[in-house]
């Protein structure tokens, strides 16, 4: 892997960090990236579905997810994780990646994770060809393609620094802090940086020095790299046999920290946890010298870098190995910005055509366009473009709901409410307001009591005695009418209608062997209509590819219920209009038809 990241790359953000999350997205805006650098965050704690942020003035959705796989389900080609996870769980979030697959790198900011679970985890990353970065890190970040959460600083530091578009230099650290203040020096003196990483501090870390140097080695648009290792470890040596067997051989400069340690006595550790000799080879003097040795370029002292940083550059440039740069254009991240209080997620009217789910409302509405109302509930509701077999479904449902008769709760305040002279809108609300557990509910119930029973096997005895110890009626059985030598016309239609056209009708199928032993009890406890179109909906759902959870979330939303109340409200506002044309006078409920039983009150 010749390049770490590219303009495409897209993370993972394991833990919702806002600060570093929003400091990546500023830096898309700035390079002018075509897509978010995040694509999820995943917060096993939160019970959001998304998390807003700004990308430039606008503010975009980030989806948040309950675990990693579940992410990485949902978006495949992220192939990077950044796990800010804690110390204490940094681990199981990396090897549950490891384990799941489909990443090519994995950051990991967290340090002093356990020595042996250090080694393990690197080396099961190692096993898998994935680049682990860190523990004990700030990250990394290919310039003007992708950069890993606030390493460069802020956006002013980023673009000082030349980190807003690829230079010629390859830089590596431990140190995320240094790594900041080389990226400035190298800006200062030569072109800036076209890749860096920042390994991490931790004793053992994933990729060391020499698995970056060799794939700097490989990147073109690398033309020289500086290494800044430190006191402690034996790292820097792998550098030197790769330079001495000719793997690497594009110009390093290099130094490692520390050298002020043989003023102290042995074992006195500086700042990181792998910055502790324990050997004269750790000493950063003894690295240094033999990295010299091997005709890397070691300066005398830290303070000499931009000089040998200089002189590299100009040599190379002189050559024409190191091109000069076009600078970018950028955009500008605004200074003050404000968040939206609504978001709409299902329709847009702000261009010259008002759209349903991305779609112009001309190519759905007039006849021409072979659309009807199903189509439209499909993209209003669900966000999806539903086949024709399922429009005509819904249409069927709507249909089949619209009235039943004036007696109804809905129908009769909706008609008494037109006739005390109030206006459609009025009118058509009382009505609505009926519909409920008692009116119209069974939908729902039907559809999550007998998914309920489906997805636990249970058999049509073990269903009614469950239900039983629930107190709860069977929702969708039972009729006042109908029966099994009196069938309802409408659930045979219903029922013709999934056996012809959908692809499977599995939880049908369960219900009607309920229906077999609630009608060897009485003959009316028939799978009623509501009963029916509950079921049937799962049915579609589950034949349209929704997961059993996302199936689940439409029923406990009351979108079942949407269903009716929609068709419902066809019937109510007929019977509205019925009133208006009657012109029918106020109503009141005829006294022979209330049973008065009003005692004397009691005096206290």
């Amino acid at each position: 892997m010749a390049q770490l990241f590219t303009k495409t790359t897209q993370a993972i953000f394991w833990n919702n960090n806002t600060t570093a999350i929003q400091r990546m997205l500023d830096y898309d805006y700035t390079i002018q990236r075509e897509t978010p650098s995040v694509a999820a965050i995943v917060a096993p704690t939160s019970g959001n579905k998304f998390e807003k942020f700004f990308y430039g003035p606008n503010e975009i959705m980030i989806p948040v997810f309950k675990s990693t796989p579940e992410a990485k389900a949902a978006l495949p080609k992220a192939d990077v994780l950044l796990n800010f996870a804690s110390f204490r769980t940094a681990y199981e979030v990396t090897m549950e990646a490891l384990n799941l697959g489909g990443f090519s790198s994995i950051m990991i900011t967290a340090e002093g994770i356990p020595e042996r679970l250090a080694r393990a985890m690197n080396q099961h990353a190692r096993d898998k060809g994935v680049t682990v970065i860190g523990p004990a890190t700030v990250g990394a970040i290919a310039p003007g393609a992708f950069k890993i959460a606030n390493i460069g600083g802020t956006i002013e530091n980023i673009i000082s620094s030349k980190l807003h578009r690829a230079g010629s230099c390859g830089l590596v650290t431990r140190s995320g802090g240094l790594f900041n203040e080389l990226s400035n020096i190298i800006a200062i003196n030569a072109d800036g940086i076209a890749e860096g990483v920042a390994i991490g501090g931790d004793r053992f870390v994933g990729s060391v020095f020499i698995d970056n140097l060799l794939r700097m080695e490989a990147n073109p648009e690398v033309k020289y790299m500086l290494l800044l290792g430190e006191v402690g470890g034996t790292e820097e040596y792998k550098v030197i046999e790769a330079v001495k067997s000719g793997q690497i051989k594009k110009p390093i400069i290099a130094w490692c920290i520390g050298t002020i340690a043989k003023y102290y006595d042995s074992g006195v550790q500086f700042g990181h946890a792998g910055a502790s000799a324990n050997g004269d080879m750790e000493t950063a003097e003894a690295k240094n010298r033999a990295m010299k040795e091997v005709g890397i370029h070691v300066p005398t002292s830290f303070n000499d870098l931009p000089e040998i940083i200089s002189a590299v550059y100009h040599a190379l440039h002189a050559e024409g190995i190191v091109k000069d740069i076009k600078e970018p254009a950028m955009n500008v991240c605004p200074k003050v910005r404000r968040s939206k209080e609504f978001i709409c997620t299902i329709s847009d009217d702000r261009g010259d055509e008002a759209t349903y789910a991305g779609f112009p409302i001309s190519s759905l509405a007039t006849p021409d366009t072979g659309k009807g109302i199903g189509d439209v509930i499909s993209l209003l509701w669900f966000k999806k473009q539903y086949p024709q077999w399922a429009t005509q479904f819904i249409e069927t449902v709507i249909k089949t709901v619209a009235d039943h008769g004036p007696a109804v709760s809905g129908a009769h305040n909706s008609k008494v409410t037109a006739r005390a002279g109030k206006s459609v809108v009025e009118a058509l609300v009382t009505g609505l307001l009926t519909i409920g557990p008692r009116f119209g509910g069974a939908i729902d119930g039907a559809a999550k009591y007998f998914k309920y029973a489906d997805d636990n096997k249970l058999s049509p005895a073990e269903f009614l005695n469950h239900m039983k110890k629930e107190g709860v009626p069977i929702p969708g059985i039972g009729h006042r009418i109908k029966s099994l030598k009196n069938p309802d016309l409408r659930v045979e239609g219903l029922k013709k209608f999934a056996r012809e056209y959908f692809p499977s009708t599995s939880l049908l199928d369960y219900a009607l062997t309920v229906e077999q032993l609630t009608t060897s009890k009485k003959e009316n406890l028939i799978l009623n209509v509501d009963g029916t179109i509950g079921i049937l909906m799962v049915d579609m759902w589950r034949a349209l590819g929704y997961s059993e959870e996302e199936i689940n979330e439409f029923i406990d939303s009351g979108t079942l219920n949407s269903f009716f109340i929609v068709g419902r409200s066809i019937g109510f506002v007929g019977h509205i209009l019925d009133e208006k044309r009657l012109a029918m006078p106020m109503y009141r409920h005829p006294m022979d038809d209330i049973l008065y039983d009003v005692p004397m009150a009691e005096k206290i």
